[in-house]
C-alpha cells in the first residue's frame, strides 16, 4: 500500500487550519476520517507535516558489532551461527540466527564449510565402481560370475 501523497497531506492540513470539519474534509478528499486525524495529531505532537517512513529503515542491532564478528571469525573460521550467536548473546546482543545470517552476508562474510561434508557431496563414483558394487550385490559374494556378465540397468 502506497502512503498518501504530501501534496494531499497539505490540502488537508491548510483545510483544517480553516476550521473545515475532519468529517467533510475526508469527504472531500476521499480519505478516512481517522487518517484526517492522525494527520493533524501529527503535526500538533511532532511539528512534521510530512508522513513517517514505511519499511527498510531501521539499522541492525550488529552494525556496533561487526569488528568483534569479523574478528571473532578470523581467529575462528569454523564458527558456526549458532555459536556467534551465543557470543553475540554474552555480549548483550539478543539475535536470531536468520538475521545474524542476513547481517553476514551483507557485509559478505561468509562462514568456513564443513570440509568432511563437502568432500562427501562432490565426491563422483566412476561406472566402473557401480559396476563393480551392483556386481557384488548380485552375486552375493560368489566368485563365479564376473562383472561383464551381469546386465546394466
Amino acid at each position: 500500500m502506497q502512503p498518501y501523497s504530501q501534496d494531499l497531506r497539505e490540502r488537508v492540513l491548510r483545510a483544517l487550519e480553516r476550521g473545515d470539519r475532519p468529517s467533510e474534509i475526508a469527504r472531500r478528499f476521499d480519505v478516512s476520517r481517522v487518517w484526517v486525524h492522525k494527520v493533524r495529531k501529527r503535526v500538533e505532537k511532532t511539528g512534521e507535516r510530512n508522513g513517517s517512513r514505511i519499511g527498510g529503515y531501521r539499522r541492525s542491532q550488529l552494525v556496533e558489532m561487526e569488528a568483534a564478528l569479523r574478528a571473532w571469525i578470523a581467529a575462528e573460521p569454523g564458527l558456526t551461527l549458532a555459536e556467534l550467536q551465543q557470543r553475540l548473546l554474552e555480549q548483550g546482543a539478543s539475535i536470531k540466527i536468520g538475521a545474524l545470517w542476513h547481517q553476514l552476508n551483507k557485509w559478505d562474510l561468509t562462514l568456513k564449510k564443513n570440509p568432511l561434508r563437502q568432500s562427501a557431496r562432490s565426491r563422483k563414483h566412476t561406472s566402473a565402481t557401480r559396476i563393480e558394487r551392483s556386481a557384488d550385490n548380485f552375486t552375493h559374494g560368489s566368485e563365479s560370475q564376473d562383472a561383464s556378465s551381469i546386465p546394466l540397468e
